[in-house]
């Protein structure tokens, strides 16, 4: 045996080998096989699709009619021929007419098929029209097609063998009229009850029908409330409800059904967000607690998901005005369906903030703000400003007011003004400013730190204590601080965006006010950076004229509280902003009630008691000066303000006490005119304003003015009260406010004049001073003027 033994000897295939090559023939017969299933299925739909088409060629196919041929007279002659050579030699007369009758009616067996003609001479003219119609031609009756329903296919030795049935198809004529005779049965129902009951039987059976409902309502919800997770299954029935059709109870079922879902969904909804399972954890085995939990779990937020699509779909049909096919509910009916959807969906805004499509309910509340029915608008801005207030955190009020902004944008600024007054309610009070010289995070410490820095005692101890850091941590139920400031950081910075794209492009537009306001309230938190460029924007919209008054004095206000702020390193003194306020002092409305005075004595306490670093004493003197005449024609709620404002001014600037003394002091003359309160000599006059004050109609504007005369002394006989000294004088405005004045006359006998007659927002003028004052304004004499003037109508105070 040489090496061509060798040669010739055959090499075993090694294991692999044989199973690489096993498993090609696996793949082969499988795929030979699915080649052959497929390509059988291939050809049987081709032969239903052939037997298909003929069926419907041939339905679709008009038979022609039969052709009609005249009787040949050669025919009659053959017949006359047959009759003849019958034998009649061994017959009977009568038997011999009975054959050739019988012969005459059954000549159809001896004629041509082909021949039409009547065979009968004699008809009535009744039976044409009747054989005419019987002669037409009539149409195949179509077969149905019948539908194949795939089944699973069974396993043979042979192979996968396809399995189908057959489905009978219901035409679509039957399945139409079924549902068109329940509803006409319905309807022809409705009227028969209705004119056999009476209407007080009738809302005797309409309550029955609410109390049932009302009972099933109340013991679906009791079930569920009792046990969550056993009776998850009843939230579908009772939601089931919401599709009530008896139109006698539908619309009060229907709003019973969404408030319970409601407050149901309140109660059991657990204080975490779902999330939904991941393919492994569905694959892994759990405890049966564990699995009950995560059926309750995926059931709740299924239907807690279709709640709301069904609300969402009540809104959208009263907007739309949408009818549906069942009509148990009428056009009318749709808005205060609309409006107790709308409710519901806002309270769930405020009470599940933390729970899952939280951000769906924003985004359908967010366009409701600005709806033109004014009762929608309010209940959304409502529950905005509260979710903004109790918002700690601040997710829940990024997300609205990302929102808000986009609305803001795609509408062209077109929306109301409560829509950006809402975001006066965040409550936002710290941000991060400076990030760059922000403290670093405590991080831990890695391998090669330790090792390096650390003994391997002090390691040990080092991983111990990191241990137990981050397990404080992941203890902590409450927002880390960082994480807030972030959130509100966000936030600002869309506020602030939503504010400066209205001054930049909609400054005629009337959400300008509520810009102006939002910025004034924020101010302090505004970059540096955009400071002169935000002031120089305000000023130009103050000189434009465009601008109300109450406008102007929110551009001062927003001047002012940026200033305030951060704006102290600045150095900026800003004049015209003085300027413009003193000179539309006296433009204040003195006739009627006034909100404009609020922002007015804001302006005042910014401007002047907390820049008092650097205001000049002349410019205070000027302001002091100028309140004094305005406080001679506003109401008395106005006068209180602004003689409260002049008492801080005093006791802030106690110089200005030179103002109660009638020497003048220095050259010049006072000049009222003069729009520049730096430069009117304010020094070389006196307060004697406060002279007629003292003699005012109201108590409260007398002890004011009498206290000034004093120099606002703090304590001894010219002290005012506890009750006056404490309050602000934005607080003494709106306390004295007269916007309900109203008239009281006694009730029997004259007053006492021991009792002043004035209570707070109501007046009362004595008798006797209005017979005064009539008659002054009579005889229009200024004797009688300064009569009335001198006589105190109440005794003077010690």
């Amino acid at each position: 045996m040489g090496p061509a033994s060798k040669k010739n000897r055959k090499k075993k295939p090694s294991f692999r080998k044989l199973l690489k090559t096993s498993n090609l023939k696996l793949e082969n017969k499988l795929k030979n096989r699915q080649f052959k299933q497929q390509s059988s299925a291939k050809k049987q739909r081709k032969e239903q699709r052939k037997l298909r088409q003929a069926i419907t060629d041939v339905s679709h196919q008009t038979l022609k009619p039969l052709e009609r041929y005249k009787k040949k007279p050669e025919d009659e002659e053959e017949e006359e021929e047959f009759l003849e050579s019958l034998p009649t030699d061994m017959m009977d007369e009568d038997d011999l007419e009975q054959i050739k009758s019988m012969a005459q009616k059954a000549s159809f067996l001896t004629r041509d098929i082909s021949s039409c003609a009547p065979v009968h001479a004699k008809k009535r003219k009744s039976e044409q029209p009747v054989e005419k119609y019987e002669k037409m031609p009539r149409k195949m009756q179509q077969k149905e097609e019948k539908e194949l329903i795939h089944l699973l296919p069974i396993k043979d030795k042979s192979g996968l063998i396809p399995q189908s049935m057959e489905k009978p198809v219901v035409p679509e004529a039957e399945e139409e009229e079924e549902p068109k005779d329940q509803d006409e049965l319905e309807i022809e129902e409705e009227p028969e009850s209705g004119p056999s009951l009476t209407p007080q039987e009738q809302l005797e059976l309409r309550t029955q029908r609410l109390m049932e409902k009302k009972l099933r309502i109340a013991s679906l919800s009791s079930a569920i409330l009792a046990d969550p997770h056993a009776n998850i299954k009843k939230l579908k029935e009772l939601r089931a409800m919401l599709m009530e059709t008896d139109p006698c109870v539908a619309v009060t079922v229907r709003k019973l059904v969404m408030v319970s879902l409601m407050e149901v969904f309140k109660d059991i909804v657990p204080a975490y967000r779902i999330r939904p399972l991941t393919e492994a954890e569905k694959a892994t085995k759990v405890k049966k607690e564990t699995q009950q939990l995560r059926e309750f779990e995926e059931g709740l937020v299924s239907q807690y998901k279709f709640y709301l699509e069904d609300l969402e779909q009540t809104v959208k049909d009263w907007k739309q005005k949408k009818q549906k096919r069942s009509k148990a509910v009428s056009l009318q009916s749709y808005k205060g369906l609309a409006e107790v959807a709308i409710r519901c969906i806002c309270d769930l805004l405020v009470a599940l903030p933390h729970f899952n499509f939280h951000n769906n309910i924003i985004v359908m509340v967010v366009p409701l703000m600005n709806d033109p029915v004014r009762t929608v608008s309010e209940i959304c801005c409502e529950a905005v400003r509260k979710l903004l207030k109790q918002d700690k955190v601040g997710q829940a009020s990024l997300a609205m007011v990302k929102v808000i902004s986009g609305m803001v944008k795609s509408r062209n600024y077109n929306v109301k003004p409560e829509v950006l007054k809402t975001l006066l309610c965040l409550r936002i009070k710290e941000v991060d400013m400076k990030k760059d010289t922000e403290a670093p995070k405590n991080k831990f410490m890695s391998f090669k730190e330790k090792k390096t820095s650390l003994s391997r005692m002090q390691r040990k101890w080092k991983k111990a204590e990191e241990k137990l850091q981050k397990e404080l941590l992941e203890a902590e139920a409450s927002e880390g601080k960082e994480k807030k400031i972030k959130l509100h950081t966000e936030t600002l910075n869309i506020v602030f965006l939503i504010y400066f794209r209205i001054l930049k492009k909609a400054q005629k537009s009337i959400l300008l006010p509520s810009v102006l306001e939002g910025l004034a309230k924020f101010a302090h938190l505004i970059n540096l950076e955009f400071f002169d460029d935000l002031l120089a924007v305000l000023y130009g919209l103050i000189i434009s004229g465009d601008l109300t008054y109450r406008e102007s004095l929110h551009c001062i206000l927003t001047s002012f509280h940026i200033l305030s702020g951060q704006g102290d390193v600045l150095n900026i003194d800003p004049l015209k902003f003085y300027s413009h306020l003193y000179q539309t002092l006296l433009t204040l409305h003195a006739g009627g009630a006034n909100d404009d005075t609020t922002i007015v004595l804001q302006c005042l306490d910014v401007m002047l008691t907390k820049r008092r670093k650097q205001v000049t004493l002349q410019r205070a003197q000027a302001f002091m000066k100028r309140l004094s005449t305005l406080g001679l024609h506003v109401l008395p709620d106005s006068c209180v303000g602004v003689l409260a404002a002049n008492r801080t001014l005093m006791h802030t600037f106690p110089k200005c006490d030179i103002l109660l003394d009638n020497e003048m002091q220095g050259s010049g003359v006072y000049l009222p005119e003069l729009d520049v309160p730096e430069y009117c000599n304010p020094q070389n006059t006196a307060l004697w304003e406060l002279h007629l004050l003292k003699r005012h109609y109201h108590p409260v504007v007398r002890k004011f003015a009498a206290h000034l005369m004093k120099g606002a002394p703090s304590e001894g006989s010219g002290a005012l009260s506890m009750e006056l000294s404490r309050r602000t004088p934005v607080q003494l405005f709106e306390d004295y406010s007269v916007k309900d004045m109203t008239f009281n006359p006694p009730v029997a006998g004259p007053p006492s004049k021991k009792k002043e007659h004035f209570t707070i927002g109501h007046a009362y003028l004595d008798p006797d001073l209005k017979t005064q004052i009539d008659a002054a304004l009579q005889t229009e004499s200024e004797q009688t003027v300064l009569d009335f003037t001198s006589q105190p109508h109440t005794p003077q105070e010690t």
